[in-house]
């Protein structure tokens, strides 16, 4: 399959007798208008009157086309609401986009949007020229790239990761970027770059010597001045080269993709302030030998399989604020880490925390850490100076038949109640099968009580809610195991005011009750997954249960009748039921999907709605499957 934009080279692809174009049909006249409403004033039916006649003339020229729709609408939204504002607006618009929405025309859209920003969005979208097409840009590794580069001022003394926020906010806000992951709190965690709006991008930081690209053997740029930002994308040995005639002494940031064994030596780049290597193959250890000479590096990433250790004098980079080799083969921190005394990110993949840690006062975000029996138990008890810390992932792997098991657990504790009441935000705590973190049931008080996120990730479950997760005011996400899960666990966890996401597994509920969640529990909940293998009577939502739950992952035993109170759930737009076969012939299974799918259609939001089955293997025959309906007459 080939897919263009030029019918002509569409044409050009197909054979005469078995290929077709497939022309996909621009929107119609009130799809443009509900696409267009929504997005600026959020609903597709409300439009001042004042502005109907130069919306239908916008509209026009948009050519039902959903960029170009888009586009505008982002840039009108962040305009005044008067004739004027939208008349300049429409005027600026070429008028042959109505009648061929072709490249040009959509250049000249999307130019406009792009001149219309503020200095500071202009240089943090042109930054996202860097990275190759239709790749998905995570949020925050974007943000701290941009801090890193210097394109975020503190203002007022606010923190640089919030402003940074609000620039991406503004930017997705703007329908410049394209939102991919959307997490429970509405949050845009994840993007992409329209390969049109790339397109202008990329051309516009050639025009201005922004960054410098080399993604494979067709692209050929002139080098015409000194490179400044650089980014290398290669899936093929043979398009790895970069011309001898580069200049990169001036390079501030260096981004690979994909092969990245040839890449230059790094004792080339005096100034860099950026390095970020990922799916580098073959990569060795020695390629960062000259790491420790890069002293205004500010941010480094590498998700390189094939490294194994970094240069013990890593500690000399003094300007260093974010480390990120969560995908590496690297099996020890260097002992010089705790030197770096502007660190404020550290993510590992699975590695013990270096003696000292307790140095890195700066540090806001610490994962993901292992504490096993070659841990220093003294390192634990250094954690709780880490008074600006607000995001910590952990794997518990300390065995309760262990020596200094006690003493593992004391220091962890006395850490963990000192981070609560200082900045600690959000905690991931994970361990393997055999290892419990029941200390964690009573003894964290005082309560964190700036705690956001509690996930579990572990075989182990609490026999009850613990008392200082029932006190937290501000959580929005919990992932717990609780067994049994019984009528009072719904009523604790009910009762968290800011409560958005929550994640309940258990081996078992209450068997001989149903469990009933009324309507003065989980008044903000938006997503909610339950997961128990023993169901017993199953859930009840009564009328104004979750009156904002959006998606729904329940279990359902495929004996069991459908009468759950799917009716109540208005809000529901996603639902996922898990069906446990076991003793149910597949007719029964066939039927409760139908039925639960018949119920679904009738909420107002008409949610999809998905099915995955446990225990196929063990649903039982029916007596007389397969047998012809003369048969079975005949028999009778």
């Amino acid at each position: 399959m080939t897919t263009t934009r030029s019918i002509d080279i569409a044409k050009s692809c197909c054979s005469r007798r078995h290929d077709r174009v497939y022309e996909i049909m621009p929107l119609t006249t009130a799809n443009s208008k509900s696409l267009f409403f929504k997005r600026i004033f959020g609903s597709e039916d409300i439009c001042p009157p004042q502005l109907e006649e130069v919306s239908s003339e916008i509209l026009k020229k948009c050519g039902g086309s959903p960029l170009a729709i888009l586009t505008i609408a982002g840039l009108l939204a962040n305009k005044d609401c008067t004739n004027e504002e939208w008349e300049w607006v429409y005027n600026s618009i070429g008028s042959t986009l109505g009648k061929d929405p072709g490249v040009e025309e959509m250049r000249r859209i999307l130019s406009l949007s792009y001149d219309d920003l503020p200095h500071h969005l202009k240089t943090c979208l042109l930054y996202l020229s860097i990275f190759p097409e239709d790749y998905e840009i995570e949020r925050d590794r974007l943000i701290r790239r941009w801090i890193a580069e210097g394109f975020i001022d503190t203002n007022g003394g606010r923190d640089l990761e919030e402003i940074g926020e609000c620039y991406f906010n503004d930017l997705i806000n703007r329908s410049m970027l394209q939102p991919v992951e959307i997490q429970y709190d509405g949050q845009v965690v994840s993007c992409r770059v329209h390969d049109m709006i790339l397109d202008l991008l990329t051309s516009k930081s050639m025009e201005e010597n922004f960054s410098t690209f080399f993604r494979n053997q067709n692209e050929i740029l002139v080098l015409q001045h000194k490179i400044r930002r650089l980014s290398l994308s290669y899936y093929d040995h043979e398009h790895i080269m970069l011309p001898s005639t580069a200049i990169i002494s001036h390079c501030r940031s260096l981004s690979i993709v994909g092969y990245a064994e040839k890449m230059p030596s790094l004792s080339k780049f005096r100034v860099l302030r950026v390095l970020d290597i990922e799916n580098g193959e073959e990569m060795e250890s020695s390629c960062f030998e000259h790491l420790r000479k890069l002293f205004q590096l500010k941010y480094l990433r590498l998700h390189v399989r094939s490294i194994s250790a970094l240069p013990e004098q890593l500690g000399e980079l003094q300007h260093l604020k974010t480390l990120d080799m969560g995908w590496t083969k690297i099996t020890k921190m260097p002992k010089s880490i705790v030197q770096l005394q502007h660190l404020t990110c550290l993510r590992v993949g699975n590695l013990e925390l270096p003696e000292g840690i307790g140095n890195l006062q700066a540090l806001q975000e610490l994962s993901d850490i292992k504490v096993n029996r070659d841990s220093m138990a003294s390192c634990l008890l250094e954690l709780g100076s880490l008074t600006k810390l607000k995001i910590l992932g952990l794997r518990w792997s300390i065995v309760s038949t262990h020596s200094k098991k006690d003493t593992f657990v004391d220091n962890l504790v006395s850490s963990l109640r000192k981070l609560g009441r200082f900045s600690l935000r959000s905690i991931c705590i994970r361990s393997y099968h055999g290892y419990s973190v029941e200390f964690l049931l009573d003894s964290w008080f005082p309560s964190p009580h700036l705690m956001q996120k509690f996930q579990m990730g572990t075989y182990y479950n609490f026999p009850r809610v613990p008392p200082w997760v029932a006190s937290l005011d501000k959580l929005t996400y919990l992932d717990i195991n609780i067994d049994p899960v019984e009528e009072e666990t719904l009523e604790i966890l009910g009762e968290l005011p800011a409560l958005l996401f929550l994640w309940l597994m258990s081996k078992s509920a209450a068997p001989k009750q149903r469990l009933i969640i009324s309507s003065s529990m989980f008044v903000c909940l938006r997503e909610f997954h339950f997961t128990c293998w023993s169901n017993g009577e199953g859930l009840m939502f009564e009328a104004g249960a979750m009156p904002r739950l959006e998606k729904l992952w329940v279990p359902f035993d495929a004996g069991s009748g459908l009468d759950f109170g799917i009716q109540h759930l208005s809000s529901l737009r996603h639902l996922a039921v898990e069906i446990i076969c076991i003793g149910a012939p597949a007719r029964d299974v066939e039927a409760l999907e139908e039925a639960i799918r018949d119920a679904a259609h009738l909420l107002p939001n008409r949610p999809a709605v998905e099915f995955r089955t446990w225990d196929d293997e063990k649903m039982v025959e029916e007596e007389g499957r397969g047998d012809t309906e003369e048969e079975i007459h005949a028999s009778g």
